[in-house]
């Protein structure tokens, strides 16, 4: 089996919620949070690394005696951020890595590590992530819910705001759709090879970064996640809402 890596990307800068992984949930900072999440799922703290492009994280880090990278300031996205510690830190072109994003400290456990195990079991595919199924049609229609269609074998054919697959006899019928779950792992190799590509047309038009891959020809499989998804930390409300809930625990 790969070597299992796993990348916080931790970005202080944030529209809605500048310095986001340093508020402090139980007196440490959102990041270590995520990290636990992550050790939780099996992963050793030694083979998680947090992103970050910001010195008061990289000291937080340290000081909770967790891996950090520091990295470019001009990254477009995670994904970028995520192939520069790859190569800093010279990972082999067969390590996995996990991309686990640095605001979401309720996510599960169980979540990482079936993505990890997808990555095993399909590991003739390039990216891999995961999937739940849509259970309203509200959820069908909202454009803010990423909506993936799947063919056979596991095999993510697109990526789309709208509401997908469509049934042409019935507008309501949402029994074929999924929503995208966003959690990713590839190989070092996939890394590099996504990250090669400049920002496609369908990306650019639907703000979805996995169009880049597919529009492309890399191929990515996805696991269907049934347990409960926690909501991230997109404004300070959210952060609120989880703090209650992880100080509650």
């Amino acid at each position: 089996m790969n070597k299992i890596k796993i990348v916080i990307p931790a970005r202080y800068s944030s529209s809605r919620l500048p310095g986001k992984p340093l508020l402090e949930i139980n007196k440490r900072p959102m990041f270590w949070h995520v990290a636990q999440r992550c050790i939780e799922a099996g992963v050793p703290i030694g083979d998680i690394v947090i992103a970050t492009d910001d010195e008061r994280i990289f000291n937080s880090s340290n000081t909770f005696s967790i891996p950090v990278v520091m990295t470019s300031n001009e990254h477009q996205s995670g994904t970028d951020r995520i192939n520069e510690v790859a190569s800093i830190l010279q990972w082999s072109s067969e390590t996995l890595v996990v991309n686990v994003q640095g605001d979401e400290p309720l996510i599960s456990p169980d979540l990482i590590k079936q993505v990890i195990g997808l990555s095993v079991k399909k590991s003739d595919f390039d990216i891999f992530t995961a999937i739940k199924r849509i259970t309203s049609l509200d959820e069908f229609k909202n454009p803010n819910v990423v909506k993936a269609v799947i063919g056979n074998n596991n095999r993510a054919l697109y990526f789309t705001r709208s509401a997908s697959p469509y049934n042409r006899d019935d507008n309501t019928d949402f029994s074929f759709a999924f929503r995208h779950v966003g959690i990713y792992a590839y190989t070092v190799k996939s890394l590099y090879q996504f990250c090669s590509y400049p920002e496609s047309n369908l990306e650019h038009s639907e703000k979805l970064e996995q169009l880049r891959a597919l529009s492309n020809g890399m191929t990515i499989a996805v696991t269907e996640y049934d347990g409960d998804l926690a909501h991230g930390v997109d404004t300070l409300s959210d952060f609120h809402d989880v703090k209650r809930i992880i100080e509650g625990m």
